[in-house]
């Protein structure tokens, strides 16, 4: 588990130099452990410091990152059992399945389905994030082709899935610059795969028929210098894979056993033939613990609410979607149009947003920021009140958009209207209805 503030303090050279820009050094320990400050800017600590703290400080599972840019997919970094604990911290990737044995259409087809199927929900996009290219024909040529095709119409992360180390590299050839996670080092072939990942600065994906076989495997490529890896416990039954899960997240955080301290990739793909099943299994892997699901293929009915059970789980339970501050128009207003106000919580604004759409009555609607608190439960916590809101009406810059000088505020915010007026000279507050629903026929009986 992460360091307390006392515990990296102990660590710190106790100068109270000031140099770092806190008061002490003991303030320094605080923000460092809260993750306010960076330990490099302490000039006194040595290096062998740096590491203990770094080491020391590190999660019970270990974050990889595969692939690079806007689509690089971080796994792992998890700190708790259970999402009421705290929250989890990095959703598991989905990864569609393309064989190197496959025809030219079915191989289109797929990342076709990869490209398209994705999906806008509460602001957010979902979408799967991986392409695993499996080496079946033993034909690095031909492995080599498909990974390329993959590169050149997606800009996804890639998984390579050969045993042959001569395979991955030549699907490393075209790809490299994409970081993929090269699956798997086995006993026999550990020491060559090893080098390709170091070499090429890739993550790697280890491989056992056992976890004892696997803490082993792991131990000895983090001795020698590897750091960014993926483990499979070679395990294909539900139950077997479910209870393997279980034990490598159960071990890393409670006995903080370093060997299992990584994210873990499963295979649904390789657990039944039948395609509804594969996503029931999929669905128990996110939410106990996947790191990476790996799908044999991906169809609208099924990828969705995988996506969406993702969003929900890996959603920080202390902290509701927030939509981002500010003016939205809705339709195309002009300067007559109606101006309304709510807060930021994403499925106020969502609701809000959709029957003015619904009105067809163009409007511009202000989101303020209530930390993702919806309008009751702001104006309760002092956060959507007079005080608050008119500064950010005054702000936002929509006093140069209309010429009239009329808002309306929520229904449930109505003991706000006062108030505001006192703090926004010249407006008029309206106040507009409790329920979204009656917004459509509001607006069409509003006038300028």
């Amino acid at each position: 588990m992460p360091l307390t503030g006392i515990e990296i303090f102990k660590l710190l050279p106790k100068t109270n130099c000031k140099e770092c820009g806190e008061p002490t050094c003991l303030a320094f320990a605080m923000k460092l452990a809260a993750g306010k400050a960076e330990l490099n800017a302490c000039p006194y600590v040595s290096e062998e410091t740096k590491a203990k703290l770094m080491e020391a400080a590190a999660p019970p599972i270990l974050p990889v990152t595969i692939g690079v840019g806007d689509r690089a997919l971080k796994v792992g970094g998890e700190t708790v059992m259970f999402r009421h604990e705290k929250r989890f911290e990095n959703p598991p990737g989905f990864a569609i399945l393309i064989s190197d044995t496959m025809e030219e259409p079915e191989i289109d087809g797929r990342l076709e389905r990869f490209n398209n199927l994705q999906y806008e929900r509460i602001g957010l996009l979902l979408r799967p994030d991986l392409v695993a290219v499996r080496d079946d024909s033993g034909d690095a040529a031909r492995f080599e082709a498909v990974v390329n095709e993959v590169k050149q119409n997606s800009e996804c992360g890639i998984i390579l899935m050969s045993s042959n180390p001569d395979t991955l590299a030549a699907g490393l050839k075209v790809c490299a610059d994409r970081k993929p996670l090269l699956y798997a080092a086995i006993e026999e072939n550990l020491e060559r795969v090893a080098d390709l990942a170091e070499g090429n600065s890739c993550p790697l994906a280890v491989k056992a028929s056992s976890l004892e076989e696997l803490a082993q495997l792991t131990a000895k490529l983090t001795d020698a210098g590897v750091k960014d890896i993926v483990i499979d416990s070679g395990s294909r039954t539900l139950r077997r894979a479910f209870e393997d899960q279980i034990i490598i997240r159960s071990v890393a955080l409670t006995k903080k056993f370093r060997p299992l301290g990584f994210p873990t990739i499963v295979f649904p793909c390789e657990m039944t033939d039948d395609p509804m099943k594969e996503a029931l299994i999929a669905s128990i892997f996110v939410a106990k613990y996947g790191s990476i699901i790996v799908l044999s293929d991906f169809q609208g009915e099924s990828l969705f609410p995988l996506l969406v059970e993702r969003l929900n789980i890996y959603t920080d339970p202390q902290r509701p979607l927030a939509t981002t501050e500010g003016v939205y128009e809705i339709g195309e207003p002009d300067e007559n149009s109606p101006v309304l106000i709510t807060c930021n919580f994403s499925l106020t604004y969502f609701i809000v947003s959709g029957e003015i759409e619904a009105s067809r009555i163009p409007s511009y609607l202000l989101v303020k920021d209530t930390e993702g608190l919806s309008v009751m439960t702001a104006w309760a916590a002092g956060k959507f009140v007079a005080d608050t809101i008119a500064p950010f009406v005054k702000e936002c810059g929509i006093a140069d958009m209309v010429k009239h000088r009329k808002l309306i505020i929520p229904g449930y915010a109505a003991a706000e209207s006062g108030g505001l007026e006192e703090e926004l000279a010249g407006w008029e507050i309206q106040v507009g209805p409790r329920d979204g629903a009656h917004i459509p026929a509001y607006l069409k009986s509003w006038k300028p």
